[in-house]
């Protein structure tokens, strides 16, 4: 390995170019072309000569090369994800015949390549975790090093470092002393807004040097905004789901302690008369207005008993209608959709006995999580068997064919005088249609012939016509995301409107001035500067003479 040793008695560390100390060419010293000056020449970890394991590694991430190609990479990803819609945006469909049926062979490649959930696959979410990984590894491996350098510079530096800068001049001092020539300098550069340190007879004048750190702000807001889209995979951090809420039935929402409750749906038709001629003719049925009457609920206790009612705290109400949401804490339900479909949601029904036509009750009955035990005047009716979606196996056994309660059946043991000490059993169907398709009162006539449940009038019967689509929205990452794409745009403000400019100047020999400087952009304005400076202290020279294109041979 090369000595990095100066011959200032400096110890550089391994791979530095510059001396941090005086600035001089540890290697290249007879060359004339301007320096590199990119992180002012200091050793970085992506040079070390014997790289390790963990190294090879930091290298790897440490690539700008390597992080263009990751996020080509994401990009091409992220343009394959949007040739067809995503799975999320749909409601209630299989995407695997979605897919097939709707955009033919294309689709169903599409599946099952698994594009049809490009945003939360592994390998787009293992592209974002190395690209904020080269993002971390990059700035690590330049900022600390340029930190060093910028923070221990030295004034005085070496003649190599001055001559060979972009913007030069070498000339003798105008008549005067230096020490006069050097405070005239360092006044007029303090009013162009530089700051100025000198020592003897050499001089340093630096300015906006805060804006070396604009790309690295930029890294900062790209990480934040990176791992604010990595935790919407987390979960509670983001919901998006499209959910059907019934006329008068709590629905729990996933991934929270919420239930939102569906009070009343209304909505309103265009009349003829407001329809253009189009719509008329078609003799369509256009919505004016649809709303939602929302409860929205916190569960309190006995939230994930499935054989305990959950009990629920009301927290706001609010009409949803489009594009005016409910909104609570974050929590944000959008009115997109509705259908019409009368269901069942509780009969209150009485227990009757047919000999003596007495009634008792009436007692309530939910088509959804049925209580375990009714009471009808002295009667006890125990459930033993609900069948939210009755039907028959081949066998002949009930059995429910779904969990929905598309036709109820409740199989309940009564109890009470005049009945044996075993009770009897009474199989019941709320809706008429089924009654006659099972034969209720066949079943029933021949262990409880005597007795019945029925409801009086439709008024002990609650239907639901509406079903109400909403879509449910959540995302706790959002204010990070905005935080980072804010903390994004001040990096890029301060690295485009700021330029870190520096001068080095010295005397040698009473009268010989050597004058070098450096900025990350906008050499014309620089050369403009310097210009300015030394015509103001006697020196009259134009802005294209100070520019150092010489090139090495």
């Amino acid at each position: 390995m090369a000595n990095t040793k100066c011959e200032c008695g400096h110890q550089n560390h391994a791979g530095t170019v510059l001396c941090e100390s005086c600035g001089k060419p540890l290697f290249d010293n007879d060359g004339t072309s301007p320096l590199e000056m990119r992180y002012d020449g200091v050793a970085r970890r992506s040079q070390k000569a014997n790289p390790t394991a963990i190294d090879r590694v930091w290298n790897f991430f440490s690539s700008v090369k390597v992080a263009i190609y990751l996020i080509l990479a994401t990009l091409v990803g992220a343009m394959l994800g949007t040739i067809y819609p995503q799975e999320d945006t749909f409601l209630n469909i299989d995407p695997a015949q979605y897919y097939k049926e709707t955009y033919g062979w294309t689709g169903e490649l599409y599946y099952r390549l698994g594009l049809s959930d490009t945003y939360g696959s592994w390998w787009f979410v293992t592209l974002l975790v190395m690209i904020g990984t080269s993002l971390v590894i990059c700035s690590l491996d330049r900022v600390l090093p340029l930190y060093r350098a910028l923070s221990k510079q030295q004034i005085r530096k070496h003649l190599s470092f001055i001559r060979r800068q972009r913007v030069v001049y070498s000339g003798a001092l105008p008549a005067g002393t230096a020490d006069e020539w050097m405070a005239a300098a360092a006044e007029k550069l303090k009013k162009q807004g530089y700051r100025v340190h000198t020592d003897g007879t050499a001089l340093l004048a630096e300015k906006n040097r805060f804006s070396r750190w604009g790309p690295y702000i930029n890294h900062i807001g790209l990480i934040i905004f990176l791992l604010a889209v990595l935790m919407r995979g987390l979960p509670g951090w983001k919901l998006d789901q499209y959910i059907g809420f019934l006329e008068g039935e709590p629905v729990p929402i996933p991934e929270t302690n919420y239930y939102l409750k569906n009070e009343q749906f209304n909505v309103t038709f265009y009349s003829e008369d407001e329809m253009s001629e189009s719509f008329r003719q078609k003799g369509q049925i256009v919505p004016k207005l649809y709303e939602t009457r929302a409860v929205l609920y916190e569960c309190v206790s006995d939230c994930a008993n499935p054989d305990k009612e959950p009990q629920l705290k009301e927290l706001t109400r609010q009409t949803i209608t489009v594009n005016h949401p409910l909104n609570y804490k974050g929590l944000l339900a959008y009115q997109f959709d509705y259908a019409q479909t009368p269901k069942l949601i509780s009969v209150s029904p009485k227990l009757r006995n047919k000999q003596t036509g007495q009634a008792f009750g009436p007692f309530t009955l939910k088509m959804k999580n049925p209580a375990g035990e009714y009471e009808a005047g002295p009667y006890k009716l125990k459930l033993k068997e609900y069948f939210p979606d009755f039907s028959l196996s081949d066998k002949g056994t009930p059995i429910t064919v779904s969990n929905e309660p598309n036709a109820p059946a409740f199989v309940f043991s009564i109890t009470g005088p005049d009945l044996p000490p075993e009770g009897i059993v009474y199989l019941y169907f709320p809706r008429e249609i089924d009654k006659e398709k099972y034969r209720q009162d066949d079943i029933n006539g021949a262990v409880a012939g005597g007795w019945d449940i029925s409801v009086d009038s439709m008024d002990d019967v609650e239907i639901a016509n509406f079903t109400s689509y909403l879509n449910i929205r959540k995302d706790k990452a959002l204010p990070y995301i905005f935080t980072g794409a804010a903390i994004f745009l001040i990096g890029v403000v301060m690295g485009v409107y700021w330029q870190h400019r520096r001068i080095w100047l010295r005397i040698d020999d009473g009268d010989q001035l050597s004058l070098g400087a450096h900025t990350n952009k906008n050499w014309y304005g620089l050369r403009k500067e310097v210009a300015a400076m030394l015509q103001r202290t006697g020196i009259d020279v134009d802005p294209k003479q100070l520019a150092n294109e010489v090139k090495q041979a």
